[in-house]
């Protein structure tokens, strides 16, 4: 005979909706928050300046041999490195450039962006003005293409120098080598030798002097403006969907934060569900609706106010089934809380018997004789602390608490009241026909009334 596999107790947060309930519980605070958020986020967006985004594309060229290698890869397939472009065109030196052309006045930061596979910049200004922001825009791109084309001149320029510097000393040695010829006699080793030097140096002449003549034709472009800027018609910022998003993200965050927060915080027992979460308890009863909602109906046309003493019979006789089930003894201590919450509320005594002795505390030696507790719990009025405290003062005195009945002020008719004198305490409910001995202090027989109260008014 095998054994029955081992029940599967779930873990404190293991599921979503764990996490979901508090939200659930504290949606004003929630919604009050995205609302606040959302609202901030359009209030920043109306106070915060415009500004106004304009573009120069620039296509750059190369401009000679003294140009840098690029790697090809495939974001970049051009054999300029315009990565590099792209750091020159943000550089101090085009800035001054642009702020000379400006005359003299201060430019905003640049933005140069490289899209991938192309030899083109997008040379970017943002500014308060539209018409600020593509006059420094092309100022910009200006000013790149003229430190571009003077670098490359004087580069050229340097190369130039070095080639003629270079011929001279080439055509020099040619010369001495030519004097030398005529002092050695034809045929000899010494006369040949001469002869290929001077050769060679021919040669080396002719290169040099195509290469001075290329670099000296060479047309040096270092680039174009395929897109000049013109003034935006829309601002760049601020843009709504950022700003109203933000807000209403920062919002749903620091909502679900001060949910969470003040769901952790808070221990009043609102609710017949929060005595469930909050202390541990179950609830035997939630008597602190009317019930209208509680009420079976039975056919279409039957509505709650039709059948109140029905109704009052059927929650009773639930809440004793209930009670007389839990309770481990037939002594039973029902404890409201507060304490004065139901004293100035007369009750409706039960028509259902239960084979129960209650026990309302009014006799010292109830606590010591009860076999078990009720709570009776004031939503609004104690908090899950109080509850708590009560059930360890009665554990303390080995008096174990059945569950809770959740009530409001105004109680039910149903539930039996807690009178102040010793006398005239709860009575002894009874599942037989037979009567009991009232004892002081201890029980009393219930009575019925013979015509129905008003909830809220006494009979």
């Amino acid at each position: 005979m095998s054994l029955p596999p081992d029940p599967q107790v779930p873990r404190s947060g293991a599921h979503l909706g764990e996490h979901l309930a508090p939200l659930r519980r504290r949606w004003a605070i929630l919604v009050g928050c995205v609302v606040a958020g959302g609202a901030a986020g359009i209030a920043l967006l109306w106070f915060t300046p415009a500004s106004y985004t304009a573009t120069t594309q620039v296509l750059v060229m190369p401009v000679g041999t003294q140009e840098p290698g690029n790697q090809v890869t495939n974001r970049q397939r051009e054999a300029l490195n315009l990565d590099t472009e792209a750091q020159v065109a943000q550089s101090a030196v085009v800035a001054a450039r642009a702020a000379m052309a400006l005359r003299g006045a201060e430019p905003e930061e640049v933005e140069v962006s490289v899209p991938p596979n192309s030899a083109v910049l997008w040379i970017a200004v943002t500014a308060a003005e539209p018409a600020a922001a593509a006059t420094q825009s092309r100022a910009y791109a200006e000013a790149y293409l003229a430190h571009r084309r003077h670098n490359a001149l004087t580069a050229m320029a340097e190369q130039q120098r070095t080639v003629l510097a270079k011929l001279k000393h080439v055509n020099s040695a040619i010369e001495l080598t030519i004097k030398r010829l005529h002092t050695l006699p034809r045929g000899s080793a010494e006369h040949a030798i001469a002869t290929q030097r001077q050769n060679v140096l021919n040669r080396q002449a002719a290169n040099l002097a195509l290469k001075y003549d290329e670099l000296r034709t060479v047309a040096v472009t270092p680039g174009a403006i395929i897109s000049k800027a013109e003034p935006p018609a829309e601002p760049s910022s601020p843009v709504l969907p950022l700003y109203f998003g933000t807000g209403l993200m920062a919002g749903l965050l620091a909502g679900a934060a001060a949910a969470q927060a003040r769901d952790r915080l808070d221990t009043r027992l609102r609710t017949a569900a929060d005595i469930e979460r909050l202390t541990g308890l179950p609830v035997l009863a939630d008597l602190s609706r009317p019930g209208e909602h509680d009420l079976p109906l039975d056919r279409p046309h039957d509505r709650p106010h039709d059948r109140p003493h029905d109704l009052r019979r059927d929650r009773a006789h639930d809440l004793a089934s209930a009670v007389v089930a839990a309770c481990p003894g037939n002594r039973l201590l029902v404890k409201a809380l507060p304490a004065h919450l139901y004293v100035s509320s007369p009750a409706e005594p039960l028509m259902i018997g239960a084979p129960l002795t209650v026990l309302d505390g009014s006799d010292v030696r109830d606590l010591s004789r009860a076999d078990a507790a009720l709570l009776l719990v004031g939503l609004r009025r104690v908090t899950s602390t109080e509850v708590a405290a009560t059930v360890r003062r009665l554990a303390r005195h080995d008096v174990p608490v059945i569950g809770a009945v959740a009530a409001t002020d105004a109680v039910p008719s149903f539930v039996p009241f807690i009178e102040a004198h010793p006398h005239t305490s709860l009575g002894k409910l009874v599942a037989t026909g037979e009567l009991e001995v009232s004892v002081p202090a201890e029980s009393t027989r219930m009575q019925a009334l013979h015509r129905p109260r008003r909830r809220g008014k006494p009979a």
